[in-house]
């Protein structure tokens, strides 16, 4: 490698890497990073800038499990990140969880009976609304309070999304410490509006068409897309308070060499 080829691949590695799903989802962190730079590598869309002196890199896969897992290889092929984080919103499955808690996984499964150890040493504070347990991803949206109670039930699972198992699969596969820091965006008091099944597109982005679509053959449900907007909002914030703190930690035990590269975070059961 000359010269230039090192100055040029120094340049692109990140400290941190960030998959999440939607740009809503990171959008309040991102607003507190400097240098935010966007920029389209294949299918995906990156932004790259500084959480203080801190390199992260911020891939933004769309929703679901197969695009999360090509999102995450993009990722490291592209910026080489020390860390990987599997971040965004999630869905509550405990009954004391409200909109913008967080949720740190200390294990992985989904309902094909696949499982993932994520080596974790975190106290959780239900009462500051930080929790610390098992996340299930699965294939589809779960949008009743019901599907989130059996799910509860069947998989001992505190929250619920649709990529972090494959992200973290990746890593394992990479060798890559992970980690998975989810915000609650619904919680179990009521059921999702069926229209946010139709809101998602073929790439898994958001079909903005689709609401207006929604809002035009069922007006009644333009209050609860307005409040599950508003709740978006709010999970955001909270996750980037909280996802600010966690990305000067590891970079500090990076800098400090308090974990080993090896062996990776995610681990199978």
């Amino acid at each position: 490698m000359t010269v230039g080829d090192q100055k040029q691949a120094d340049s692109s590695h990140a400290d941190i890497g960030i998959v999440c799903a939607l740009r809503i989802e990171l959008a309040a962190f991102l607003d507190r990073c400097d240098r935010v730079k966007k920029y389209t590598g294949g299918e995906f869309v990156f932004r790259g800038g500084r959480c203080g002196e801190i390199r992260v890199a911020v891939v933004e896969s769309g929703i679901g499990f197969a695009r999360a897992r090509r999102a995450t290889q993009a990722l490291i092929e592209a910026h080489s990140p020390t860390w990987i984080i599997a971040s965004g919103f999630s869905g509550a499955l405990m009954p004391a969880m409200k909109v913008g808690d967080i949720v740190v996984a200390n294990s992985l499964v989904d309902t094909h009976g696949q499982k993932l150890v994520v080596d974790l040493k975190m106290t959780a504070n239900p009462e500051k609304g930080l929790y610390v347990g098992r996340i299930i991803t699965t294939d589809e949206l779960i949008r009743t309070v019901q599907k989130k109670q059996e799910l509860a039930e069947r998989y001992g699972a505190a929250a619920v999304d649709l990529e972090s198992l494959a992200v973290a699969q990746v890593c394992r596969e990479e060798k890559k410490r992970f980690l998975t820091v989810r915000t609650i965006s619904d919680d179990m008091l009521s059921d999702l509006p069926p229209e946010v099944i139709s809101l998602v597109g073929a790439t898994g982005s958001m079909r903005f068409g689709a609401v207006i679509g929604a809002i035009w053959e069922r007006p009644a449900s333009i209050k609860k897309l307005w409040e599950l907007r508003e709740s978006a909002h709010v999970a955001a914030d909270h996750l980037a308070t909280f996802l600010g703190g966690v990305v000067a930690q590891l970079h500090e035990a990076c800098t400090l060499r308090i974990h080993p590269a090896e062996p990776p975070v995610a681990q199978s059961e």
